[in-house]
């Protein structure tokens, strides 16, 4: 594989980064890593560094990515302490990347590092943010295709930001834009939302979407429920007001039906059996609870963040020739980079 970045020191920052989360991606690495060094030297003289992030992985995942780091001086491996789910992995190697342009991927090659060059001249333009927006997508069952256009759609109608349809993590940012989310704290991170948030120029490259390169989706429809449900209590208050709105109304059919009821009596009426009163108290007891557990969600996240904990704890940081200490700390990076391996 060529080397994009001199031999040395790693003094310069390079002009791209690229990274990429890594959950049990034994198989895809090595093709993950041809067709990534591929777009790389499409865009020489331009420097590229590829920030391998590896998410408490179960299989080789970290012993191949440790040894590219090695023999390679533009590979840079993160090893987390644990599972921390993609968006923390995500945050993890924005955290450690210096390229003065970012470039988020998969590694599971759905998403084509060819199109690094294609990126790059929408920023030469301008913007600040070249998101990729999927126009097919090749290898998904019906159900995911049909859930990932609702879950897009409903997000539209619901977070307080807009969010472009049809796109995942998939896009390149300037150095600012990923200053700005490094300096974000959230723990519940939705970082395709946190993006938009910020705000800049931002713009569209439509691309057609691969299979999967090898294995099974870490998606599975629990994850994906949880991923939407970051996504709305992270950038909308909606269904706080709806909870609130609908026991406003709930309210007003309460009194109502209180109304008839002292009606009822006062003339004398006899309520012949007990079937409607059970009902309306289960409706009533189901709407509480229903609310209930919305208002008990945000309280939650907000207890979570609450208590300050760093977002991850990262293990290990390797580069080559420069061989981490026993806290998994190397001597060489920038006093940015340490603070960031330290944890």
């Amino acid at each position: 594989m060529p080397h994009f970045a001199p031999d040395g020191p790693r003094a310069a920052a390079p002009d791209v980064s690229i990274v990429i989360p890594c959950y049990n991606e034994a198989d895809s690495l090595p093709e993950l890593m041809r067709r990534v060094g591929a777009a790389c030297a499409t865009i020489a003289p331009r420097t590229c560094e590829i920030v391998l992030v590896n998410d408490g992985s179960q299989d080789a995942t970290w012993p191949i990515i440790a040894d590219l780091a090695s023999h390679h001086d533009h590979v840079v491996a993160i090893n987390l302490a644990r599972n921390y789910g993609h968006q923390l992995a995500l945050s993890a190697g924005l955290q450690i990347c210096r390229g003065d342009a970012v470039m988020v991927m998969d590694a599971d090659l759905q998403d084509p590092p060819e199109l690094l060059g294609a990126f790059l001249g929408k920023l030469a333009e301008g913007y600040d943010v070249v998101y990729g927006q999927r126009i097919a997508r090749a290898g998904e069952t019906r159900f995911k295709r049909a859930s990932a256009s609702l879950f897009y759609r409903v997000l539209q109608n619901l977070v307080d930001v807009p969010i472009p349809r049809d796109t995942g993590d998939f896009r390149i940012m300037s150095r600012r834009v990923v200053d700005h989310l490094n300096a974000m704290p959230e723990r519940f991170r939705f970082i395709r939302g946190m993006v938009s948030w910020v705000g800049f120029r931002q713009t569209a490259l439509a691309y057609e979407r691969e299979a999967r390169f090898a294995g099974q989706s870490h998606y599975p429809l629990s994850k994906m429920i949880g991923f939407a449900i970051d996504a709305v209590t992270s950038f909308s208050t909606l269904p706080l007001r709806l909870a609130a709105h609908i026991g406003m109304v709930v309210g007003l059919i309460g009194v109502a039906t209180l109304g008839w009821v002292l009606v009822a009596w006062l003339r004398g009426d006899v309520v012949a059996g007990w079937t409607s009163l059970v009902g309306t108290v289960l409706l009533l007891g189901s709407l509480q609870l229903m609310m209930l557990g919305v208002f008990g969600e945000y309280l939650g996240r907000m207890y979570m963040e609450s208590k300050q904990r760093p977002l991850f704890i990262i293990q290990e940081v390797r580069v080559r020739g420069e061989a981490p200490d026993a806290t998994g700390a190397v001597h060489a990076l920038s006093p940015s980079l340490r603070e960031a391996s330290n944890g």
